[in-house]
């Protein structure tokens, strides 16, 4: 039987064909002081695990004329070694090395005629490290349905479980012709849908284009911000396909203390810190930051019930994290959430978060909730696919009614494995959305919150400054909790 693409998932596909690339990455950081590990174990790891991931080993194929949407077919031709890479850092192995990696490995497109996905095993990193960063289309990613390759790839324990045997046989590809029928097949019983219409669509059309084959709920959303427009903002502007990227962490214990001092949660306290991080690199341009100036943020729902006590219990035991948002701000692939103006314009860290904690409240507190039954299955999300379903998200709303993704996760409260090898950190790196400049997206693991920035290599060449922007504000906002 011939899948065919989702609507939205042939838009992501033909995205790609106007520049932007649509893929998303993970970036996990090992420690090989107990056993490093080869290429040959990565390869087998990944090889046993595949069949979780069945996605990984079908590429897609159109159908002649653009009568119909693209279909999922096997790959006849799959070759493991194609898509698990080795790569190199030159000495000393830095970080901003592995950075500048990552950026160029994001900024190329992936090969079309094969599954679209990447998988790097980086060496040479300093500290006995090494990185395995991967990069996936997302078409491949959505929601329960399918899901992306590190959440299967990563184990609770350092001696791996035994795979079941995976026999994989290739199913036969269908004809031109079959394809051709099928396709008008599914036309006749779709009149609604113009499928050559999706080939052409622009971000923002192709957001409202989703929407209107999505339920009337989701249209009043789509609707509702496609009218409210964001404010003017520097990271506003025409982008390219070239990427900067770079990376931080907070101690997750010093979060909490803060949210508890200021009665808040944790997810006011990260917002916070990021609107005071974008206020220092909006005046270290010399940027005019009035005092009501703001920076719109899209925010998703937490992806974890077990994280919910409003951040003020210890997130390095269990069930202690990020706070849940219950309302339906907004809803789009599969992703509820709202969105949030952060305050760059106040110089006050201890106002800036009040503030950022009344509007988030409005969220928490509204009648709206979500019903319960959507969300069951989103426990058995990994942090990756929920990252890579909120940059679906961000892409499917309005370009016009958010300055800023931001992509909010939580992963384990105990350190995880890949291959044996412990993972000291865990970065997304979220997709850009066209119009938009920047990405930011968030992992909460083993006691400390990893950060990410994915950014347009023209518009934010001063990406580098970002982490200690945001070490600052967390600062300000740590001795602010300090005072009596």
């Amino acid at each position: 039987m011939v899948t065919r693409l989702s609507t939205q998932d042939a838009q992501f596909y033909y995205l790609d064909d106007q520049n932007a690339t649509t893929h998303i990455g993970s970036l996990l950081i090992l420690d090989r002081a107990t056993e490093q590990l080869q290429y040959d174990r990565l390869l087998a790891t990944v090889e046993s695990r595949l069949g979780s991931v069945p996605r990984y080993r079908q590429r897609i194929r159109e159908v002649a004329l653009g009568l119909g949407r693209p279909v999922w077919v096997d790959d006849h031709d799959f070759d493991i070694t194609y898509h698990v890479r080795r790569s190199a850092l030159p000495s000393p192995g830095a970080e901003e090395q592995l950075h500048d990696l990552v950026a160029r490995l994001m900024s190329r497109p992936l090969d079309r005629s094969r599954p679209l996905w990447e998988m790097y095993l980086v060496e040479g990193l300093t500290d006995n490290r090494m990185a395995v960063l991967t990069k996936t289309h997302q078409a491949l990613v959505e929601g329960h349905d399918a899901v992306e390759i590190n959440q299967v790839l990563v184990d609770d324990s350092p001696r791996p479980p035994d795979a079941p045997q995976d026999i994989w046989l290739p199913a036969p590809e269908p004809s031109d012709a079959s394809l051709v029928v099928g396709a008008l097949t599914d036309v006749a019983s779709r009149p609604w849908e113009i499928v050559g219409a999706v080939r052409v669509l622009s971000a923002p059309v192709a957001g409202v284009g989703s929407a209107l084959s999505g339920s009337l709920r989701r249209v009043g959303s789509m609707l509702r911000f496609a009218t409210d427009s964001a404010p003017d903002s520097p990271l506003n502007g025409p982008t390219s396909g070239r990427r900067r990227f770079t990376v931080t962490s907070a101690d997750a214990r010093t979060c909490a203390r803060i949210a508890r001092h200021h009665d808040c949660s944790m997810t006011d306290v990260v917002l916070a810190a990021i609107a005071g991080a974008l206020r220092r690199w909006m005046l270290s341009r010399d940027t005019a930051v009035d005092a009501t100036a703001t920076v719109r943020a899209l925010v998703p729902l937490g992806a974890y019930n077990g994280y919910g006590d409003g951040g003020h219990g210890d997130p390095g035991s269990s069930g202690a994290s990020w706070d849940q948002i219950d309302d339906a701000e907004w809803t789009a692939a599969g992703v509820r959430g709202f969105v949030t103006d952060l305050p760059v314009g106040e110089p006050n860290p201890t106002v800036r978060l009040s503030q950022v904690a009344h509007l988030t409240g409005r969220h928490s507190t509204s009648g709206r909730r979500v019903a319960m039954g959507t969300r069951s299955w989103l426990p058995e999300v990994g942090p990756a696919t929920f990252h890579a379903m909120t940059s679906r998200a961000a892409a499917t709303l309005s370009g016009r009614s958010f300055n800023l993704p931001i992509s909010i996760a939580g992963g384990g409260s105990a350190p995880q494995y890949l291959a044996g090898n412990r993972i000291v950190a865990a970065y997304p790196v979220p997709a850009l959305v066209p119009q938009r400049a920047l990405a930011i997206g968030l992992n909460h693991y083993n006691g400390r919150i990893f950060v990410a920035f994915n950014a347009d290599r023209d518009i934010m060449w001063d990406l580098a400054s970002m982490p200690e922007y945001l070490a600052e504000a967390v600062g300000e906002l740590a001795a602010r909790a300090s005072d009596p």
